[in-house]
């Protein structure tokens, strides 16, 4: 099938892969379908609900029914499009969605069920008996579903992402495109022109057009090199995939799909997130199909796609081809195929003025299982057969509208060219050139491609440059027949629109008759539209039908929304480098070496490691943390603080940004002090608890729980640029910037002393106060805030000085019958004391329910307030209380709580643990948990039961608070 002295495949360069495991022979430059087509395999695939054959459609990424899996094993890639797929020597390439085979497939036994399986039938069939969905329905239903199937286990390859910031990104590299990039840059600006093909060129290079004497394709390689040469970056197989906020575009970039055998340290795919001031999208237009009986038969073809096999693979889809077309496209693609020495059986043309030679009529039905041998053609109220190997259809363009709608806005209706075209302002900052803008004119394209480029530079302020229009082809298409089709009288005789999905013209109909008229009820009551190539063949189409069986015109029945992204994007591709560290990084505080040399195990705390416990000779973990909980009551520990969150927080209006965001008042904080607050979501739950310092008259200091610092810094970025842009105050967050270290225990201020310059007392540093010191030489600050429940404090120097400071204090520590303390005596220590963690905020609890409430201030508005006083969120619920073991038994996080006698049955449950622990304070296991109106019940005893741990003991309900209620050690 392959045509002498057509195509710019390199013939010098034959290559072999296998299809189904047979060898298929192809050249350098073919993609999976033009080989096949070239051996004479037109059957690629099945459909997804009836499994009919396929071939393919297009000559592009908008490619529904040519989808396979390449390569094998852990590294096989699903719903591959052929179309796209580059041919390389040993590449491997199956056929999905069918078994036992792509020409024998089983499933295909939903083809004769089609009465049976019209639009929404799985809404009506599948809701009864209530019992078989789960052990019948859903098992079948996932068995059937998808295309092609994952291989399972960790993604094999390696993927990346990348970006880039420019003055103007132009988004295809067609005649628009390539005359927008180049007045872009002759006037100096920075320019990035990205195309999903592997050459610049678009249509230039499937057509037989001539720009300025010249063969298109030649003129676009020329082009390519002087842009080079000039300095855009030009990113080829790369295809602009989504417009986003502040002039952001995502991009696809297929690195290695082509090479044999890549690099080790090549990606297969690479991310893109462009930075652009202004975009020019000029990506064109897609030609839609005609929706006629049986028109879904392997060999019925787009006729730009036939016309780009010809011209660019040198490869004829049929020896004997047909045309049927509603405008002049499909005209020019019977001029090409004859010029090229292929027989065109039959060109037919519904149109009144129908060229010379056309016949005046429709297809109303095709021949051929696997592919398809002959068409029937309704002519002046008669059938007439025409035996044929391939159809070439062309219903019209469909300008390439869909990054301009994913903004928000919706593309308007244009009855001239029976299409829709964007929208003027869709996507701030972006303009549309050529075929995308409706200009189906090559000199047209041209043209718009230098007047748009020009308006984005004059808004940039950029220089003003004359730039030559190249001479090309200049007649302007006619307008094309209606959209309008006829509905198939029988289900065996079934008009396609969307191919990959199955969805007919009868079913969009149906779903008007069941009052599914909204364009976007039709979409998901159909599925039209679903599948991977996101409805770009058929969502006109089936517009077209939904408007005739509605009786309203296009232009009210309105379009679905296009989302991003436009072609498939690989999740890999999108998370590049989300694997391992990368997904999870292993963040470690300045003082990690000293405490692991000395034995501590790490242990995760978010994403931070923090020492768990600091073993001495024969102790085992409990022995260690029991050892440094009393060691802390009874003379001083060091412990790094380093990872609690700190965001500095500075400007006019700081104070409102602290009394919107937290429950209690900040603007009337004296400077030098810090105060405890709570912090709400939206619905009245509690966000996170921390303390805020004033260190000067606009500047304060907040830290947050190590495991809500990111969130918390979320919140406030969104408070600021969204609820009140107006205030004057900006946010930072300096969590790596300061390493912190806590001191605690009665012998705190004289450990602190003796490295802080400045005088350390009662009076100067009393409960709660905060200042700038010196310590040891370097700037620091102090802060006299307890999370032990002992006299306390904070020490912040910048991080580069955090793991001497943590040395030097444990080592004076040590002298003072002190030492290190890690994470688990802190647990202790705090659990002691009532003081809550995420452990308890897990965000279902409120205010009211961790005895908080009276912390929300009567006289401000805050964030969760008014959420916060919902009658529900107010009475009967579980509320926060001490537990203690009375029985000798111990305690477990996670446990539940039930009455002494009752029945252990979920009805039963009155609450569960959240922290727990051995008390070397208090000689047994306490806890703190969440039980129904608990604070009714102190001094009740219950069971506590773990049926995880095999578990339980009896209880004893108190007050968090364990030890020193009165805070007595804290303030002295």
């Amino acid at each position: 099938m392959r045509i002498d002295d057509k195509g710019l495949i390199d013939r010098g360069r034959p290559l072999r892969f296998t299809f189904d495991g047979k060898p298929i022979q192809a050249f350098h430059g073919d993609t999976v379908a033009s080989a096949l087509l070239a051996n004479g395999i037109r059957l690629m695939g099945r459909s997804f609900k009836y499994h009919r054959p396929r071939g393919p459609l297009t000559a592009d990424s908008a490619e529904p029914n040519a989808l396979v899996t390449v390569h094998r094993g852990p590294r096989a890639i699903p719903n591959t499009r052929a179309t796209v797929q580059e041919v390389f020597d040993g590449l491997t390439v199956r056929s999905q969605n069918a078994w036992p085979s792509l020409r024998y497939d089983v499933m295909q036994a939903n083809d004769l069920l089609a009465p049976f399986l019209g639009a929404g039938f799985y809404y009506k069939t599948f809701m009864w008996p209530k019992a078989a969905w789960e052990k019948l329905y859903e098992p079948v239903i996932r068995r059937a579903a998808g295309l092609g199937a994952l291989p399972g286990g960790a993604d094999p390859w390696q993927q990346e992402k990348a970006f880039a910031q420019c003055d103007v990104l132009v988004v295809g590299g067609g005649p628009a495109g390539l005359m927008a990039a180049c007045t872009a840059v002759e006037a100096g600006a920075d320019v990035i022109l990205a195309d999903e093909s592997d050459r610049l060129g678009g249509r230039l290079l499937t057509e037989d057009t001539q720009i300025d004497g010249h063969a298109g394709y030649a003129w676009a390689e020329a082009m390519a090199a002087e842009l080079q040469a000039k300095g855009v970056r030009i990113l080829t197989r790369t295809t602009v995939t989504g417009a986003y906020d502040g002039g952001t575009y995502g991009a696809l970039e297929r690195v290695s799909h082509h090479v044999a055998d890549p690099h080790p340290d090549l990606p297969r795919d690479c991310f893109w997130r462009i930075a652009a001031r202004r975009c020019v999208l000029a990506a064109g237009a897609l030609e839609r199909p005609i929706a006629f009986p049986m028109n879904d038969r392997p060999g019925v073809m787009l006729a730009s796609a036939v016309r780009a096999y010809l011209h660019r693979w040198g490869v004829a889809p049929g020896q004997r081809i047909a045309v049927f077309t509603t405008c002049d496209d499909g005209h020019r693609t019977a001029t090409d195929l004859s010029a090229a020495g292929v027989e065109v059986a039959a060109v037919i043309d519904p149109r009144a003025d129908a060229p010379p030679g056309a016949i005046r009529g429709e297809v109303v039905s095709t021949q051929g299982r696997l592919g398809l041998t002959g068409i029937t053609i309704r002519s002046d109220g008669g059938l007439r057969q025409v035996a044929c190997d391939a159809l070439a259809v062309s219903g019209g363009w469909n300008p390439t509208v869909h990054l301009t709608c994913h903004m928000g806005a919706r593309p308007t209706w244009d009855a001239t060219l029976a299409t829709f075209v964007p929208t003027a302002d869709a996507v701030p900052g972006m303009s549309v050139a050529g075929a995308a803008a409706g200009v189906f004119t090559t000199s047209g394209a041209l043209e718009t491609g230098r007047d748009i480029a020009k308006a984005a530079l004059a808004a940039l302020g950029g220089r003003r440059v004359r730039i030559h229009i190249p001479t090309a082809d200049e007649t302007p298409p006619r307008q094309i027949a209606p959209l309008a089709v006829e509905a198939p009288d029988t289900a065996r005789h079934r008009a396609w629109l969307d191919f990959q999905n199955d969805v007919t013209v009868k079913d969009v109909r149906q779903a008007a008759k069941e009052n599914f008229i909204s364009v976007e009820h039709m979409k998901r009551y159909t599925t039209q539209g679903m599948a991977t190539d996101q409805g770009k063949n058929s969502n006109v189409g089936a517009l077209a039908v939904l408007a005739d069986a509605t009786g309203r015109g296009i232009h009210q029945t309105g379009v679905t929304t296009f989302r991003p992204p436009f072609v498939p994007v690989p999740i890999g591709a999108m998370g590049a480098g989300g694997t391992g560290a990368g997904f999870a990084p292993e963040r470690r505080i300045t003082a990690d070496q000293p405490m692991r040399d000395r034995g501590a195990p790490m242990i995760e705390t978010g994403l931070w490691y923090r020492p768990g416990w600091f073993p001495k000779a024969g102790e085992d973990w409990l022995a260690a943390c029991t050892r440094e909980a009393a060691m802390v009551r009874r003379s001083v520990g060091v412990a790094d603080v380093s990872t609690l969150g700190k965001i500095d927080i500075q400007g006019p209006d700081a104070a409102k940004l602290l009394d919107f965001v937290y429950t209690n008042t900040f603007s009337t904080l004296r400077e030098g002090r810090v105060r405890y607050g709570l912090m709400l979501r939206e619905d009245g739950h509690v966000m996170d608890d921390g303390t805020t310092a004033r260190l000067g008259p606009k500047h304060y200091v907040m830290t947050t729980t190590t495991a809500a610092a990111g969130q918390v810094m979320t919140h406030l970025e969104f408070v600021t640029q969204c609820l009140h842009p107006e205030w004057d105050v900006a946010i930072l967050s300096t969590t790596e910037a300061w390493a912190q270290v806590s001191v605690a225990g009665p012998k705190a201020r004289d450990l602190v002393q003796s490295v802080v310059a400045e005088p350390v007392t009662a009076e100067t540093f009393p409960f709660m106060a905060c200042g700038t010191v010196t310590i040891l030489g370097v700037p620091g600050r102090l802060f006299r805030i307890s999370f032990s429940g002992e006299h306390a404090y904070e020490v912040a120097v910048p991080s580069r000085y955090g793991a001497a400071l943590w040395q030097d204090l444990v080592a004076r520590a040590e002298d003072m019958d002190g030492g290190p303390y890690g994470m688990e005596a802190l647990n202790v220590l705090r659990i002691e004391k009532g003081f809550v963690t995420h452990a308890e905020i897990t965000g279902r609890v409120t205010a009211f329910d961790i005895g908080m409430d009276r912390m929300i201030s009567a006289k401000k508005d805050c964030i969760g307030k008014d959420a916060s006083r919902r009658p529900a969120l107010l009475t009967d619920r579980e509320e926060m209380v001490g537990l203690r073991a009375t029985d000798g038994g111990s305690l477990t996080a996670g446990a539940h709580l039930f009455g002494l006698t009752t029945p252990l049955r979920p009805e039963s449950d009155q609450g569960y643990v959240t922290s727990a622990c051995h008390s070397p304070t208090l000689g047994r296991s306490i806890g703190l948990g969440f039980l129904r109106n608990g604070r009714a019940r102190l001094g009740e005893r219950l069971r506590m039961v773990d049926h995880l741990r095999d578990q339980r003991c009896e209880v004893e309900v108190t007050a968090p608070v364990h030890v020193d209620p009165d805070g007595g050690r804290a303030r002295d």
